[in-house]
């Protein structure tokens, strides 16, 4: 699924039958190849995902360093679920999705595999007795220098919507920070904490975090009402879990980005989403539109959309941020209850302190891909030749006589050489996907080189 073209951006198609997209400087931004059944994104922050959907309805999703899943459908009560086996890091892990219709389309929603006692949800919903003072330890961590800018915790914590609310924003900027680092697009690691922030700049405030911990509430009394559905043995309508709801509840629901997207703002500019974003719906879509649009509540800069723009986000899109929300939430629910009582955190109630149920569906599931990092792998390869053969020339319109595309010629080489200053460098090679300040030292990370400004003139080019 795909959302509105931003403008400046064009659409062609190669020798081979591949669609191609480009962005208004002539970049690659998207390609479609239907004999592979797959579709290659290029990010504006330099990441490229590859997506392979099957007749089947099994899927690949693959990203750079062999990060991604491989998901396969299986039925439970006429039903159909994915059981995705999610491989990052060296570490292969699994989650449950099910499959519904929505406005012309399918849609996945999270199905927990696990469902806690009710007790512990009215606990995790409520306020707690007292309120605690809870240290991360985040100054250690690398991640938190380098969004130090952008994200504070608490200092105290009242209930556990707001412990959860820093737990679901800490996590997902930690995984970004950890594949950044994996791909080497981070500079200057050592002076991290430092940086100024990017230009533009909008962090997030207590008033936006207030709204997250308002929709983790909600969360979690739907997963209570899920819990006690289970318990009847009876199966949660999806649709009622998941965006479909969102949607029409006259509530102006508030997300959390779990991945990084591309998105178009109302101006028709292409901007980015990354990891611990905050949106917030700005009304209903139409009933019969595949998109709905956004308000950006928080914003890390540079290539980011602003704090306060209007993005037009897909309802694919939308419904994974419910569901990295929704996952990342059950994560959170199961360390304050095997950490209850330490590090400050309140003790369980008796009622509610028990191991959490596995639901039906869960158990009888096929086992995890044991070769889900080997498919993942397979699959960036074969990408690699998809753009490849689609490269060699394009058509945007009829063919010429011969049948055949005719090549784009190509440009004069970009040059970067020293003295020149930023709008020099930033008008032949656009803008940077990260900027570390030093002051009146800064450096401009790109794709592949980085670049060393002194006193707003390029020093030293790597």
């Amino acid at each position: 699924m795909r959302g509105p073209e931003p403008r400046g951006s064009h659409t062609m198609q190669a020798r081979n039958g591949a669609e191609i997209r480009t962005r208004a400087d002539g970049s690659r931004a998207d390609l479609h190849d239907p004999r592979r059944g797959m579709d290659v994104h290029h990010g504006l922050n330099g990441d490229r995902r590859v997506r392979v959907e099957r007749a089947d309805h099994s899927r690949i999703v693959a990203e750079r360093g062999g990060h991604g899943y491989v998901q396969h459908p299986y039925m439970y009560h006429g039903h159909e679920f994915a059981h995705r086996t999610y491989y990052y890091n060296g570490r292969a892990y699994d989650r449950f999705y099910r499959r519904y219709p929505y406005r012309g389309m399918y849609l996945e929603g999270y199905a927990p595999a696990f469902y806690f006692r009710p007790a512990f949800y009215g606990w995790a919903y409520n306020p707690w007795a007292v309120p605690i003072a809870y240290s991360w330890g985040f100054a250690a961590n690398p991640w938190y220098g380098y969004y130090g800018f952008y994200f504070n915790p608490y200092p105290v914590y009242p209930s556990a919507s707001l412990w959860l609310t820093d737990y679901l924003i800490s996590q997902s900027l930690a995984t970004a920070y950890a594949a950044q680092v994996q791909a080497n697009a981070i500079a200057a690691a050592q002076a991290q904490a430092a940086a100024a922030p990017p230009p533009g700049a909008g962090p997030l405030d207590d008033q936006t975090k207030q709204l997250i911990a308002a929709e983790v509430q909600r969360q979690i009394a739907l997963e209570n009402q899920e819990a006690q559905l289970q318990a009847q043995h009876q199966e949660p309508d999806p649709a009622s879990s998941g965006i479909a709801r969102m949607l029409s509840d006259n509530i102006q629901h508030v997300f959390v980005a779990g991945s990084s997207i591309d998105v178009v703002d109302t101006t028709g500019t292409e901007c980015a989403v990354s990891e611990g974003d905050a949106l917030q719906l700005s009304g209903p879509p139409p009933p019969s539109s595949s998109t709905a649009n956004l308000v950006m509540l928080s914003s890390k800069g540079g290539i980011e959309c602003r704090r306060g723009a209007v993005v037009v986000v897909t309802l694919d899109d939308l419904q994974n941020m419910q569901n990295h929300m929704r996952e990342t939430i059950s994560q959170g629910m199961s360390n304050l209850q095997s950490n209850q009582s330490q590090n400050g955190l309140p003790a369980i109630p008796p009622s509610a302190n028990a191991p959490p149920a596995k639901t039906e569906f869960a158990a009888i599931a096929p086992p995890p891909d044991p070769n889900a990092e080997t498919q993942i792998n397979q699959q960036l390869q074969e990408a690699d030749k998809a753009e490849q053969e689609a490269g060699g020339g394009v058509q945007s319109g009829p063919s010429d006589s011969a049948g055949m595309a005719s090549a784009a010629p190509a440009g004069p080489p970009k040059t970067i050489e020293l003295g020149q200053t930023i709008d020099q460098v930033t008008a032949i090679l656009g803008q940077p996907k990260n900027v570390v300040d030093l002051g009146t030292k800064k450096i401009y990370v790109y794709p592949d080189m980085k670049i060393t400004f002194n006193a707003g003139k390029v020093s030293d080019v790597q």
